[in-house]
């Protein structure tokens, strides 16, 4: 089989908004503290369980039929923070254990081989409290090192959270596998800056590179400036891609010097139930025309209903050689990963695409939640890479029955518009692909 990288931009499904809100609510253990110093210890796990009835043509380890594999990541490390007067400092180191068993994932990009402990973080800053009160509290925040960051929502910068195993080229790609939960998401290098509170005008400046083979080691120089407001969010960025790795640019021959020009708002436009999101990002990589990729969403929540159902729906282009760089899911469940089999194996990977996406969520109590995606793919244009159109439908629910554990199980039908053989990604058949995984977490 011949490979097309340029098709296979997907960066594996990042925990979902409400999990990441469930670990937010754990605290870190402590093991010293004094009036001015604080250390705490961290430790995250999450293992999974997946099922696909199909598979689909993404690597040299792509079959058809089913597939069933296990993955987990386990992230461990400590937090400190010290007082200097008004000002603080900060660090943090974690390493993640990370592992995929079984049959390998359904696109061939792991092949149930994967075991690493690798360092994931590594980083420390300072932040100027109080002591710069014209810029508000924190409101500058400088910090270096290996470490996760996020820009907006996850439609362009989301972690660099490509996690490919033994099944791409040979293994050359291989982050350690666990390529759906990603565990593995920072940076291996950045200096970030910071300017502004909470509220009010703010902005960063921004350089990161990654050391993901996968992302042709890339290297980035980012700048944003947004308007905060109890409202909602306006902010503009910039993104440059200053130089890439020769060993891995053919992953991505364009993209080294591509620069991004975006703006985005997100709120509520001072409606209680309202919610309101879109982004465009114009992208020149010197060739002839520009690239270009936009969403518009609206949502609705009937907070005064029984188990407060809510209700969106979201429309986004991706043009037909838009290169998506390292977005994920930063704000909820199929953000910026739309369709679980879609998102992670078939295909489109934000790229040469027209997405119509309806969610809709019940909430019976605060640890027991239900939703549901679907989705319409259409390709653009024939000529761009295969025709990843399709519809695909997922259920899921998440359940968290402590402050430290949570379960979620999610169903996925996906049905191509076309097979392999027809131009497609799925191998052996355009039939409807059942898709199941269960995931469970723990934290403090």
């Amino acid at each position: 089989m011949k490979l097309c990288y340029s098709a296979f931009l997907p960066v594996a499904a990042v925990t979902s908004g409400v999990i990441a809100a469930s670990l937010s609510s754990a605290q870190a253990a402590e093991i010293f503290s004094n009036t001015d110093t604080q250390i705490g210890a961290n430790i995250e796990v999450v293992l999974g369980a997946f099922h696909s009835q199909e598979g689909y043509a993404q690597s040299e380890t792509s079959a058809p039929g089913g597939r069933d594999w296990q993955e987990g990541f386990a992230k461990y490390g400590l937090d400190a923070t010290h007082a200097l007067g008004e000002s603080s400092f900060y660090a943090n180191v974690a390493w993640v254990s990370s592992a995929t068993i079984g049959q390998g994932d359904a696109a061939g990009y792991t092949t149930g081989d994967e075991r690493k402990t690798r360092l994931e973080n590594l980083y420390a800053g300072w932040k100027s409290g109080n002591a710069l009160p014209a810029l508000g509290g924190d409101g500058i925040d400088f910090s270096l090192g290996r470490q996760r960051i996020q820009l907006g929502d996850g439609f362009l910068i989301s972690g660099d959270a490509l996690n490919f195993g033994e099944g791409v080229l040979g293994g050359d790609l291989d982050r350690g596998g666990a390529y759906y939960l990603a565990g593995r998401q920072s940076f291996e290098n950045t200096a970030v800056l910071k300017l502004g509170g909470e509220q009010g005008w703010r902005g960063d400046v921004m350089w990161l590179a990654s050391g993901n083979p996968a992302q042709a080691k890339s290297e980035l120089a980012v700048a944003n400036l947004e308007r905060v407001t109890d409202n909602g969010t306006l902010g503009i960025s910039y993104i440059d891609v200053l130089d890439t790795d020769d060993d891995y640019a053919f992953l991505y021959p364009d993209r080294e010097n591509v620069k991004v020009y975006s703006v985005r708002g997100q709120g509520n436009a001072g409606v209680e139930n309202l919610f309101l999101s879109g982004q465009y990002a114009l992208q020149k990589n010197g060739r002839e025309g520009d690239e270009n990729a936009w969403y518009l969403e609206a949502g609705w929540t009937f907070s005064d209903a029984a188990w407060t159902p809510s209700v969106s729906y979201r429309f986004s282009r991706f043009s037909d050689q838009y290169d998506p760089l390292f977005y994920g899911n930063g704000r909820a469940l199929g953000t910026w990963f739309q369709g679980e089999v879609a998102a992670n194996y078939g295909g489109p990977f934000n790229a040469n695409t027209r997405v119509h996406q309806l969610n809709a969520s019940l909430s019976p109590s605060e640890t027991l939640s239900f939703g549901a995606m679907w989705y319409d793919f259409t390709s653009l244009s024939d000529d761009a890479g295969p025709n990843t159109g399709g519809q695909e439908l997922d259920l899921y629910a998440f359940w968290a029955p402590s402050e430290h554990w949570w379960v979620m199980p999610l169903i996925g039908h996906y049905t191509p518009d076309a097979s392999a053989t027809g131009g497609g990604t799925q191998l052996g058949s355009d039939s409807a692909n059942l898709y199941t995984q269960l995931l469970v977490g723990f934290n403090f």
